[in-house]
C-alpha cells in the first residue's frame, strides 16, 4: 500500500516543478485538483473557479482530492500529492467559514510530515490559471501553515533551494 505524501504551501512556490522531478525519478504523483479544475473551466467545461465561485471551487476540489486518494491507495511506494484535501478544506473554511476540521473529520489522509513550500517571489508567476498576486498567495500559505498542526500534521518546511535538493530532502525522509 502507498504512503500518501502531501506537498503544499504557497502558490508559485515550486510545488509543481518538485512533483515533476519526483515523477522523473520514477515516483507516483498526483497533480493539484484546483489547477485541474481551472484548466477544465478554461477549456469550457462547467467547473467552478476560485475567482467566480470560491466555496464551490473548494468543494469541488475536495471531491477531486478524495477521488485522488482513493485511486492512490493501491499504488506501491510513496505517492506525492500537489495539494489535496487539506488545502481544499482550508480554502472552504476561508471562503464560507466551514471549519476545516469539521470538513475533514477525524481522518488524517496523508502521512507525516507534510511538506510546505514557502512563498518565493523569484518563482511566482501569474498565468491564465493563477490570477491572484503574490500577496494573496502568501496569505494562503499562512492559512495552510497555521491550520496543519491542528489537523494532526507535522510540518516540514522546504528550503528555497534547487529542485533536486528539495526532492532529495523529501525522499530522504519518506523512503
Amino acid at each position: 500500500m502507498a504512503n500518501l505524501i502531501l506537498i503544499t504551501g504557497c502558490s508559485g512556490g515550486g510545488k509543481s516543478t518538485l512533483l515533476a522531478e519526483l515523477a522523473r525519478r520514477g515516483h507516483h504523483i498526483v497533480m493539484e485538483p484546483g489547477r485541474r479544475l481551472v484548466q477544465a473551466s478554461l477549456k469550457g467545461m462547467p467547473e467552478p473557479t476560485p475567482w467566480d465561485a470560491p466555496a464551490g471551487f473548494a468543494r469541488r476540489a475536495l471531491e477531486l482530492a478524495l477521488e485522488d486518494i482513493k485511486a492512490a491507495r493501491d499504488l506501491d511506494g510513496p505517492v506525492f500529492f500537489d495539494r489535496g484535501v487539506v488545502d481544499a478544506a482550508i480554502a472552504l473554511e476561508h471562503s464560507d467559514g466551514t471549519p476545516a476540521a469539521e470538513t475533514l473529520g477525524p481522518a488524517r489522509h496523508y502521512e507525516n510530515p507534510v511538506f510546505l513550500a514557502p512563498p518565493w517571489r523569484d518563482l511566482f508567476r501569474n498565468d491564465a490559471e493563477r490570477r491572484h498576486g503574490f500577496e494573496a498567495a502568501s496569505d494562503e500559505y499562512e492559512r495552510i501553515q497555521d491550520a496543519l498542526p491542528g489537523l494532526g500534521y507535522r510540518v516540514q518546511n522546504l528550503p528555497k533551494s534547487a529542485v533536486a535538493d528539495r526532492a532529495d530532502l523529501i525522499l530522504g525522509m519518506v523512503t
